[in-house]
């Protein structure tokens, strides 16, 4: 069986929204995001489409040169790795593909933060928050880590699934800057 891993990155970046959502969670990380390779080059998420909005949300394939990762060097982040089959694995790049092929398609669900707050489903057609787009990306690959719908689910809530594998947690810069060296990881799939 050729199995792969993806990944769950949990992040702090510090800014004001992201704190505006600590207040109400308490939980160190407040953004998740999904990536398909370790030196995280292909990570995606919801978020921010221009820096200097935090109104203009959406689908974002995120860079450690680009956007809030770029303008946040502090940002504090906690990285699991899953285990998935080769199958799940081909069902999720096409997936993702779908939302990046489609990305003016597809808006941030700011309402949906405020109904996860008070435990209170929000779905909307083709609106996500960061959390809800992971989950539903696994889901739709045929991994469902936990029984809550996609629309409650947290970005916390990912670092209590037994079946995530811890990898690092610390400053998501210093993670980079750690694995460059190309060689040891290969080069990394195109969408």
């Amino acid at each position: 069986m050729n199995n792969k891993h993806i990944y769950i990155l949990l992040t702090d970046t510090g800014t004001w929204f992201s704190r505006m959502i600590k207040l109400y969670t308490r939980a160190p990380y407040n953004h998740a995001s999904i990536a398909l390779d370790e030196r995280l080059d292909r990570v995606y998420s919801f978020g921010r489409t221009v820096y200097d909005n935090p109104f203009s949300g959406g689908f974002v394939k995120e860079g450690m040169d680009k956007g809030v990762f770029f303008h946040h060097q502090d940002t504090r982040c906690v990285l699991y790795r899953l285990t998935v089959n080769q199958e799940q694995y081909n069902q999720m790049i096409n997936v993702i593909y779908e939302f990046e092929n489609f990305a003016t398609n597809y808006k941030y669900n700011f309402l949906g933060v405020f109904a996860i707050a008070v435990n209170m489903r929000w779905k909307r057609q083709n609106a996500y928050t960061c959390s809800q787009f992971v989950a539903t990306v696994l889901k739709m690959s045929g991994i469902e880590l936990m029984k809550k719908c996609p629309e409650l689910i947290r970005p916390d809530d990912f670092a209590c699934v037994p079946m995530m594998e811890l990898i690092y947690e610390g400053k998501l810069h210093e993670y980079r800057t750690d694995r460059d060296d190309t060689s040891l990881y290969g080069v990394p799939d195109a969408i």
